[in-house]
């Protein structure tokens, strides 16, 4: 039985190593268009700050390498032009010597990926992805032959803040480059929620990045980019990180079906329309964890998990896929941020249920040094209460909260039931009430009736409606900043001064949430209608701030 891979890196080098090991008599081939097979691609930004110091060290697989160990026929600078699916064959470009031969196949893998758009670079300044071993070579190069110093920085431009153009953002400036950040939408990393993107634009800011929101660029000339907001952007390099589509353009010529996002469809199995034929990677659609539809998701782990599952099927021994949750986190300077399932922006755009619920714990005990504060965000189905999705923001911790909440999901267990939950404590690692338990407590006084609340962005209409703002925080805290209009009375006084609140609905917040539970549920027990604002005034503050963008963030 003979096996052909196109394309390497994580799906199309999992499934060739899980596959021999599965099958010691197997025919592997592997051709790669690029000069690399096996390389680290989410560690490039860092080697272009300098974090990463040895290039050596993202090359995880040699050709030879991949010989010796697996006994694999892996051939790079080969390029496949085309699928014969009736006579089972691949055309295959040598792109060293430019000779053209066709290379039979029993089962044929796809693991060709997705590619950048077309670059929007400046005429006068070279224009790079950060997807591979070249462009981070180009990069490094150009950046020294400008060279770099604190009276005479390099300047760039990075067009997209999403994953990998936050991270290029980062890294040059650890390098010493002075960057403009263009990001086409009104908020930057729009996957998160827009008062949870804030302290993101927040820290970008405060590191001196040039943020601009709602803004494209308008054209390339010698001097720079022209932008949408009418101002000229000179520059050593462009990093285009504006996005990436699949690339399953051999695909649709060789007849297998893809989904609208150009995805190639796969089973649960891997295999395409063709039962001879399978994909993986970050160029097939996935199955959607939350409602069972096509999504793409680039991520490695994906990649890596469905090209073990394309192995196993070949072998015989298939195992499906499971649905993509699309868990993913990302490094901002001094920020951490991380999401996994559905944001509240796509379960409305969606027209589906949701809960939300907002807090602000420590990453650790607070009374031991070095404790940081996180912003958390849950997504819950108030009928279920199903986890829908989270997004946390914050320094130390982030990455293990993130990962409960995702084996949450995957477990089936609900909002509630993070209560329940017996995690590690020491005062130095986390709380004896951990970060997820508190959510989990908010979310089963909401499920069960015992709490009611209201969202940053709901409070303006309320208000309007005639409902009271109550702030329970202390006078020294409302004198450092408070919500426009609402009323201060601290929640330690709030029993002795009832008769001061008018009688009417009731909205009570503090600083993050805690003392306006507490409060809300005293008001309610003396007869008066009550609910807490969400996340208290620094989940207000954060939303309000999303709004008026980059000028109110230093």
């Amino acid at each position: 039985m003979k096996t052909v891979i196109i394309g390497g890196v994580a799906g199309g080098m999992s499934a060739a190593t899980r596959l021999r090991r599965l099958d010691e008599e197997a025919t592997i081939v592997v051709f790669e268009r690029g000069g690399y097979v096996s390389f680290a691609n989410c560690g490039l930004p860092y080697f272009v700050g300098g974090v990463i110091t040895e290039r050596s060290s993202l090359l995880l697989q040699t050709p030879d390498g991949l010989a010796a160990r697996f006994r694999l026929d892996v051939r790079i600078r080969h390029d496949v032009s085309a699928i014969d699916r009736v006579n089972r064959t691949v055309r295959v470009t040598d792109l060293s010597s430019g000779t053209t031969f066709d290379e039979p196949y029993d089962r044929l893998i796809l693991a060709t990926g997705a590619a950048a758009g077309d670059l929007e670079g400046a005429a006068g300044a070279p224009t790079f992805s950060l997807r591979t071993i070249d462009d981070i070579d180009h990069i490094t190069a150009t950046i020294d032959a400008v060279g770099t110093t604190a009276t005479a920085p390099a300047s760039a431009i990075v067009i997209g803040a999403g994953f990998i153009g936050l991270e290029a953002v980062e890294n040059l400036r650890r390098r010493g480059v002075q960057v403009t950040l263009v990001q086409r939408g009104p908020q930057v990393f729009s996957p998160l929620d827009p008062e949870m993107a804030s302290p993101v634009l927040r820290e970008l800011v405060a590191h001196g990045i040039d943020v601009r929101l709602n803004t494209t660029v308008a054209s390339a000339t010698a001097e720079g980019l022209l932008l949408s907001d009418g101002s000229l952007v000179r520059a050593d390099l462009v990093i285009d990180a504006s996005g990436v589509h699949p690339q399953s353009e051999l695909a649709a010529a060789a007849g297998l079906a893809l989904g609208e996002s150009g995805g190639i469809v796969v089973d649960e199995f891997q295999r395409t329309n063709d039962p001879d034929v399978y994909a993986v990677g970050d160029g097939v659609l996935k199955v959607d964890s939350l409602d069972g539809g096509d999504t793409l998701v680039t991520m490695a782990g994906l990649a890596n998990r469905h090209g073990r599952a394309a192995a196993d099927s070949i072998a015989g021994t298939p195992h499906p896929a499971a649905p993509a949750l699309g868990t993913a986190i990302v490094g901002v300077f001094d920020l951490t941020v991380a999401l996994t399932g559905w944001s509240e922006s796509r379960l409305v755009a969606a027209n589906r249920s949701h809960r939300v619920i907002h807090t602000h714990p420590a990453s650790h005990a607070s009374y031991y040094p070095g404790a940081e504060q996180m912003a958390m965000k849950l997504l819950v189905d108030p009928d279920t209460d199903r986890i829908l999705g989270a997004q946390i923001v914050g320094g130390q911790g982030v990455d293990k909260r993130i990962d409960v909440i995702a084996v949450a999901m995957t477990a089936g267990i609900t909002a509630s039931g993070l209560k329940d939950l017996e995690l590690a404590y020491a005062p130095q690692y986390g709380s004896a009430k951990d970060p997820i338990n508190q959510i989990g407590y908010v979310a089963d006084n909401l499920h069960s009736g015992l709490g009611r609340n209201i969202q940053w962005h709901e409070l303006e209409q309320a208000r309007e409606a005639g409902t009271v703002l109550i702030d329970v925080r202390t006078s020294a805290e409302f004198s450092a900043g408070h919500i426009p209009g609402a009323l201060n009375l601290p929640i330690d006084e709030l029993r002795e001064r009832l008769d001061e609140l008018p009688l009417t609905s009731l909205i009570v917040h503090c600083q993050v949430g805690q003392r306006g539970h507490t409060a809300a549920r005293m008001l309610v027990q003396h007869g008066f209608d009550a609910r807490n604002l969400d996340g208290g005034y620094l989940t207000w503050r954060a939303g309000i701030a999303s709004v008026a963008g980059p000028a109110l963030q230093g």
